[in-house]
């Protein structure tokens, strides 16, 4: 993990020590950040205007968004699978972006290799809870086998991005289940029962 971690640092040139990461719990808090945390720190996204530091953001299906005001200096990233997107992850990552200085109509956010429609399987009850929070989310949601849905994550990070103001949002358009020999997938592990998943970082800076 050290020497990935290493890899990732040198690949968007600063040292290892300026990697800055966050225990993510699913959560939709969002942190500023001066520099890496000395002790872990409970969030699911962070933001910094300080120029060296990397944010760097864990995946393995859910959407890694990495978000960047180059005119204001400002930069975020932010782990958003389903439920910190629903309680509001991604508003809280510009929230806080905005208290740095950067506006939304300047900032572009994009959303990483993450899970697709077509590789999403849900039951009723997922379909039930995004319903509840707002009758619309059912365009985000396509008939699977039997009493099943197939849930575009992806788009409704999308919509969530467009509706909260950014100025430009887009995915990269990998999908973590469906490429097993460049993405790791806790679904794709799941379904073939294997023992454990690996984890994909995604990081900016300034």
């Amino acid at each position: 993990v050290a020497i990935h971690r290493a890899r990732v640092a040198s690949a968007i040139g600063i040292d290892d020590a300026r990697l800055a990461s966050v225990h993510q719990v699913h959560s939709a808090r969002a942190v500023p950040l001066e520099s890496p945390p000395g002790e872990p720190i409970e969030a699911d996204a962070m933001v910094t205007a300080t120029p060296g530091l990397g944010l760097a953001i864990l995946t393995a299906d859910c959407q890694p968004v990495l978000f960047a005001d180059h005119d204001a200096g400002v930069i975020g990233a932010a782990h958003a699978g389903w439920k910190g997107a629903i309680d509001g992850v991604l508003e809280a990552t510009l929230d806080a972006m905005e208290d740095l200085g950067a506006q939304r109509s300047a900032t572009t956010a994009v959303i990483g290799p993450s899970i697709s429609q077509a590789a999403y399987e849900v039951g009723p009850e997922f379909l039930d809870r995004f319903v509840d929070d707002d009758p619309g989310n059912t365009r985000f949601f396509a008939n699977g086998t039997g009493d099943k849905y197939q849930f575009d994550l992806i788009g409704y990070g999308l919509q969530r991005l467009r509706d909260a103001g950014v100025g430009h949002a887009e995915w990269t358009g990998h999908c973590t289940y469906s490429d097993p020999d460049r993405f790791y997938s806790y679904r794709r592990c799941t379904h073939q029962r294997q023992a454990d998943y690996g984890r994909l970082i995604s990081a900016i800076c300034l």
